[in-house]
């Protein structure tokens, strides 16, 4: 299986059994990882078409399965680039959009199915605003075959108040999500933007930081990852630590790596825009280079989102977001 390096993007379930990760240590599948740019952040496709071809050629172990997408997923990947050289050698091709899922949706990303991967997997409960569950979405030829391995072999049971949710989730995406997509990528380069202006470290700046919903920042001139994901906590602002290029090779291990990850589908979700970014930048900066006590920065936290108190791109929003509804 090819599929990314943690400290390049990849996710814990896509990792190699020494790392615990799930495609190794539970589907004992050999890893092998796609040759990775830190400059681009994202996959180098001439040197991983060399390293298939040195696979196939040289180690006669041509990869099975190629796993696109990630976890620091910043920029589309390159599937149209490589689908052919990977499909030539027999392997399927498939691609974990669980963070992207609704910027694909608000066509804001890229359309994975149409560039050459055979499956998609997907989380319903992040940038695809739903309750928390997955996806698979793929071509009918495979549909059996994707069934049978969903139920009985993973699963064994569904809940329809889930279901429900999904659906309207599903509706407002239909309705909404173009806007609301738009609007997260806006957010996102925005924020990244800001951030860099106040001195902080962001990834990618070339390429305008980022075309999704994270921002990814190297904190190391202030700190560590894992210090810094909790001093913010405590101010009232959630961010999580990360792995980044390059802190594997520095001694960093991913409880305190060298970089941070910032989101904005949620604060796109209760109403924020780009001209709100600068405010949620220097708060950050408040607390990762001013060193303020969080203690402090966060009253200023709290009394900022007392103006963010519904939730938007949905057909009704009679509650405030993240209220509390008693049941009697």
């Amino acid at each position: 299986m090819l599929a990314l390096a943690i400290p390049s993007g990849g996710h814990i379930s896509t990792g190699r059994k020494d790392f615990s990760g799930t495609a190794g240590a539970v589907h004992g599948l050999e890893v092998e990882y796609f040759a990775f740019d830190r400059k681009e952040m994202n996959i180098d496709v001439d040197k991983t078409k060399q390293k298939i071809e040195k696979m196939v050629t040289e180690e006669k172990n041509p990869p099975k399965l190629a796993m696109f997408g990630g976890s620091l997923f910043l920029f589309p990947h390159p599937i149209k680039e490589l689908a052919d050289t990977i499909h030539n050698v027999g392997a399927k091709i498939a691609y974990d959009a669980a963070h992207v899922a609704g910027l694909i949706a608000g066509g804001r990303f890229q359309d994975p199915l149409r560039e050459g991967a055979d499956a998609v997997s997907l989380s319903t409960h992040k940038t695809l605003f739903g309750p928390q569950g997955g996806a698979v979405i793929s071509f009918e030829q495979y549909g059996e075959q994707i069934k049978k391995a969903t139920f009985p072999s993973n699963t064994s049971n569904h809940h329809l108040h889930n279901v429900a949710g999904k659906a309207i989730a599903f509706a407002e995406m239909l309705q909404f999500g173009k806007n609301y997509a738009g609007q997260i990528v806006e957010n996102a380069k925005a924020l990244a933007q800001a951030l860099h202006e106040r001195g902080l470290t962001v990834l990618a700046e070339h390429k305008g930081f980022t075309e999704s919903h994270q921002v990814a920042v190297d904190v190391t001139k202030y700190g560590l990852g894992g210090d810094m994901e909790r001093a913010l906590e405590s101010a009232n602002i959630i961010v999580n630590r990360q792995l980044l290029p390059g802190d594997i090779q520095a001694g960093r291990h991913y409880t305190n790596p060298g970089g941070i990850r910032i989101g904005t589908s949620e604060i796109t979700r209760i109403g924020m825009k780009k001209t709100h970014m600068a405010e949620v930048a220097e708060l950050i900066k408040r607390v990762a280079i001013n060193k303020e006590d969080p203690e402090n920065v966060k009253q200023d936290v709290v009394a900022f989102r007392k103006d963010f108190q519904k939730v938007h791109y949905c057909f009704e929003a009679a509650k405030n977001a993240y209220e509390y509804i008693k049941i009697r």
